[in-house]
């Protein structure tokens, strides 16, 4: 039985070396960026700061468009230390879009949640084709919540596959944690963002991908959607990938060959 929540949650003080890693990733991803020409940045999709996309382009005519989502606890981040991230999917001909949003306390998670709907309506006007849905850790909730029946969007037709990585399906035992004091949620409004008890539309496919280094918890998480979900009409896996922690986990994308990526865009 979990007793403290804070610890549950805090992926930082478990994975030794980890106060570097927001500095790489920026660098990395600035570096990404001045290498690849077909890049198109901030991208409104609305009139507020972080209401932008960027676009990274593959070779020639994409496949469809790969949405990735960030972390940070809806609170952290924003979407220049990402881009990086986006290597496997466009190297195997997709067009990815990184949505950035505005950030807790500014917003609530639900208004979050209607941001990245409206990105993703804004890329999907962009680039024909099949959409693919991935995000992590708590943009892991955001895709998975984007495809919850109360959830309308004229590309849904479109989500050939969602991708869950570290995945925050049940909000509610964030209001045991200090972070609710900049998310302020109550038990309704948990309960009403937690894509593990909302409804999926039906004959969507998603996929659940957590490290099995990680903390119990987001292991727990992943495995309660994957549950939850399957008394519906949907397609749900479960990987549990051995050996990664909370940040190596995403590694993968960054790597056309990866099984991660493929999982994302397919082979």
């Amino acid at each position: 039985m979990i007793t403290d929540w804070n610890d549950a949650y805090a992926n930082m003080a478990h994975v030794p070396g980890s106060e570097d890693l927001p500095d790489q990733w920026a660098a990395d991803a600035a570096a990404y960026r001045e290498s690849k020409a077909r890049i198109e940045t901030d991208i409104h999709y609305g009139d507020l700061p972080r209401q932008k996309f960027d676009l990274i382009l593959p070779d020639g005519t994409p496949k469809g468009l790969a949405v990735f989502v960030h972390g940070g606890y809806w609170m952290k981040f924003d979407k220049s230390f990402w881009t990086h991230y986006a290597e496997g999917a466009r190297a195997s001909g997709w067009a990815v879009a990184l949505p950035g949003y505005t950030l807790a306390p500014e917003a609530r998670i639900a208004d979050i949640t209607q941001e990245i709907r409206q990105a993703v309506i804004c890329a999907s006007e962009r680039i024909d084709g099949p959409i693919r849905l991935a995000g992590h850790s708590a943009g892991g909730h955001l895709v998975s919540r984007l495809v919850c029946s109360d959830i309308a969007m004229p590309c849904t037709e479109r989500i050939d596959h969602v991708l869950s990585i570290s995945g925050v399906h049940d909000l509610r035992p964030l209001l045991h944690t200090r972070m609710n004091e900049t998310f302020q949620l109550d038990m309704q409004a948990a309960r009403a963002e937690s894509p593990a008890l909302c409804e999926p539309r039906e004959g969507i496919s998603i996929t659940a991908w957590v490290g099995g280094g990680e903390r119990p918890e987001f292991i727990r998480q992943s495995e309660l959607l994957n549950l939850n979900w399957q008394g519906f009409e949907v397609n749900t896996s479960l990987v549990v990938a051995p050996v990664h922690n909370h940040f190596t986990v995403i590694e993968g994308l960054k790597d056309p060959e990866s099984v991660l990526t493929k999982a994302f865009v397919g082979g």
